[in-house]
């Protein structure tokens, strides 16, 4: 039987932990630090304060030691993307020799530049470093609602290991070996999503969050394809499927905070960034985007607002008056 280790226990780790675990085919264990709500969680089987009303599976097994990981083929790195790094210096340690890590955040490392995978694999250079990612909120997931998503790895028979092993009746994961489009569209379509929140919160209209979605869309396969990833890749589930599901729903903490930037309320991006991906991705996109000479003037924009440089009646006139071109670049002959 498969050993798969979930670190993290916050409301995407634990919902992660109970879905693997609800089928039967693997030892599931939720590692979390804090001793008292481990020791909780294993005596009540709820976790109130991220998934209230979900009752976790009896076979969910749950840890505050790391000894957990020497037996774990899987262990799932879920938690946000600024953290990954010093997790696997912490945690590196007590993995299994032939241990595959997969990161399950959606951002890009600020320090760095760089995508997450190339960051645990600098930290973890013996493990094969695969990412999930897709469209799902944790309580739907936890909840046994139908969720599909990505999981890609270097090499594909990695990730379809991977698939086969976290898969169940109501959670579904698509292989493939594109990391950098997986992971790309995922920390971008975080950016999109506050974007389509100010455009809510300044009462700018359907019709332009629908503007908004297409042509984010657009930024994000230029950037992928740049960065040697696939455009097909941002059609899929990690990059359309999660920029619909996370620029629509009011679940969305990117969303949601993006509704506040466009009504004109002050936030603490220091503070927000630790919950919202896309406040530190904005700035770290821009800056790749700009290295790579691609233009992305959305993220641009959401940037510049988060930083304060810009606000969104000016942003909104740049956008629209920006030179008049095709929708899409002509292929070169």
């Amino acid at each position: 039987m498969e050993r798969i280790v979930v670190i993290g226990a916050g409301a995407f780790g634990t919902a992660l932990a109970a879905v693997i675990a609800q089928t039967g085919r693997a030892k599931v264990a939720l590692l979390g630090r804090d001793v008292t709500l481990m020791a909780d969680l294993r005596n009540e089987g709820l976790h109130e304060a991220a998934l209230p009303g979900v009752q976790l599976p009896d076979s969910l097994d749950y840890s505050a030691e790391p000894e957990v990981l020497a037996e774990a083929g899987i262990v799932l790195f879920v938690m946000p993307s600024q953290a990954q790094a010093e997790a696997a210096r912490q945690y590196g340690p007590y993995l299994a020799a032939d241990a595959i890590v997969v990161t399950c955040a959606k951002g890009i490392d600020r320090a760095s530049n760089r995508l997450l995978t190339d960051v645990l694999e600098s930290e973890l250079p013996h493990h094969p470093v695969a990412v999930l990612s897709g469209p799902g909120f944790a309580a739907d997931i936890a909840r046994g609602l139908p969720t599909a998503m990505s999981v890609a790895a270097a090499e594909l028979d990695v990730a379809e290991r991977l698939a086969h092993a976290i898969s169940g009746p109501s959670f579904r994961l698509y292989p493939s070996d594109d990391r950098v489009g997986v992971q790309l569209g995922g920390a971008l379509k975080n950016v999109l999503a506050i974007a389509c929140g100010i455009v809510e919160g300044a009462g700018l209209g359907d019709s332009a969050r629908a503007a908004l979605i297409a042509r984010g869309l657009a930024e994000m396969s230029r950037l992928v394809v740049a960065e040697g990833g696939r455009a097909d890749t941002v059609r899929g589930l990690s990059g359309l499927g999660d920029l619909v599901l996370t620029a629509t729903s009011h679940q969305s903490r990117n969303l949601r905070f993006g509704i506040k930037l466009g009504e004109g309320e002050p936030v603490d991006t220091g503070r927000a960034g630790g919950l919202v991906e896309g406040a530190f991705a904005a700035s770290v996109a821009s800056r790749l985007a700009k290295a790579r000479g691609v233009e992305m003037p959305v993220t641009d924009a959401v940037a510049a607002i988060i930083d304060g440089r810009l606000d969104v009646k000016s942003a909104t006139e740049q956008l629209m008056t920006r030179p008049i071109t095709t929708e899409y670049a002509r292929p070169e002959t």
